[in-house]
């Protein structure tokens, strides 16, 4: 069983729905989740975030914490994952934000990576140091997403 099965079938024991909020996996994350046959039980969408005024205008992240922070951080994330769980009225709301390369972005290096999870009974974000090329730190982002989102439920 692949971490998106596993993980769609912890949300299927507590009858519980999810959204993801995308900015690095450019919806690679909402792909593994519907690549589970019966994902629709469980999956109710995603937002994929990629520019920063989306981050703003459609998630509900702060404008303030975007312009000093940049849209490269765990409170972002944070925001992300709450705001895609409101927005698509989810149980569950995964976010992901970092930095695929080939450049740096917002002071953060190539492969820096934020991950939050937000459930009916709180949230977590975790921040991780990716290595490889684009596709490769794109990827293990996703992983990284199921696996936080399993150990949250």
């Amino acid at each position: 069983m692949t971490h998106a099965a596993d993980l769609l079938a912890a949300l299927g024991a507590r009858g519980w729905t999810v959204a993801v909020a995308e900015s690095l996996t450019g919806g690679l994350l909402a792909s593994a989740l519907v690549d589970v046959p019966g994902a629709s039980v469980s999956v109710r969408g995603g937002v994929v975030a990629y520019a920063t005024d989306v981050k703003r205008d459609v998630l509900g992240v702060d404008p303030a914490l975007l312009d000093s922070v940049g849209a490269v951080d765990e409170a972002v994330a944070s925001q992300m994952a709450a705001g895609v769980r409101r927005l698509l009225r989810a149980d569950v709301g995964i976010a992901t934000t970092g930095v695929a390369g080939p450049e740096p972005q917002d002071g953060r290096p190539v492969g820096a990576v934020c991950i939050a999870v937000t459930t009916p009974q709180g949230g977590t974000t975790t921040s991780f140091l990716l290595e490889g090329d684009r596709a490769q730190i794109r990827a293990a982002a996703v992983e990284k997403a199921l696996t936080t989102a399993l150990g949250r439920l």
